[in-house]
């Protein structure tokens, strides 16, 4: 299917809220949750996830949700993850991606990577204009979300002395990444150092973890005990 047939299916509202509801999960989600969360029966829910899943927005799998084995733990149920799949449309057909490796490729063979470091800070910084660096971790998620990285706090119920972590689903540069990693993540944490700000109460840092942006966010304040 191509790439602009796929994000077609995305023009029902029903089948869009479905998806959002998943893709923001970052985990398995059955078909009862799904149908519940969009505000609609199971089995529309189902007709839906299945279409997604088709168009390879979604990935679909079966597992018991009760957590049980054996006799009497019930049939394992259909369930749903975001696809790691990328789609993009451009008319005419325009290939950044190729110009992008291609430019990485070059710094990385080059030694240029404190070079690409400062200019992506100064990138963040002309992004964030005249604003003061960025006030706290609520202002960062919706930064962060505007720019598509998916945030999610990790630790939400601790104590105020002890902020969350925001952790991000999706990284934007993912593609080129998976090629040049020390490269691109060194990058995309100077840009996001740029966007927050000098001196703030949030910094970025690096803790890479799998499935999920090279780059964290936290409170500077929790840094100097």
């Amino acid at each position: 299917m191509e790439d602009i047939d796929v994000i077609a299916v995305l023009q029902d509202p029903v089948r869009r809220r479905l998806y959002e509801y998943v893709a923001a999960q970052g985990r398995e989600v059955g078909r009862n949750e799904a149908a519940e969360a969009a505000g609609v029966a199971r089995t529309l829910a189902a007709h839906h996830l299945d279409k997604l899943a088709d168009a390879g927005l979604l990935e679909s799998g079966s597992r018991r949700l009760t957590g049980r084995s054996g006799p009497g733990a019930g049939r394992p149920a259909k369930v749903y993850t975001r696809s790691r799949a990328e789609r993009s449309v451009s008319l005419p057909a325009r290939d950044y991606r190729t110009a992008a490796e291609l430019l990485a490729e070059a710094a990385e063979q080059a030694g240029l990577d404190a070079g690409l470091c400062a200019a992506a800070r100064r990138r963040g910084e002309a992004l964030r204009g005249s604003a003061e660096p960025c006030g706290g971790l609520d202002e960062a998620m919706e930064m962060l979300t505007a720019r598509g990285y998916e945030p999610h706090r990790e630790g939400a119920e601790a104590a105020e002395e002890e902020a969350p972590v925001i952790r991000m689903r999706n990284c934007p540069f993912h593609a080129v990444a998976e090629r040049f990693p020390p490269l691109v993540c060194g990058m995309n944490l100077a840009l996001l150092e740029g966007l927050l700000g000098p001196d703030g109460p949030v910094r970025a840092r690096m803790d890479a973890r799998p499935g999920e942006c090279c780059v964290v966010l936290d409170s500077s304040k929790n840094n100097e005990r």
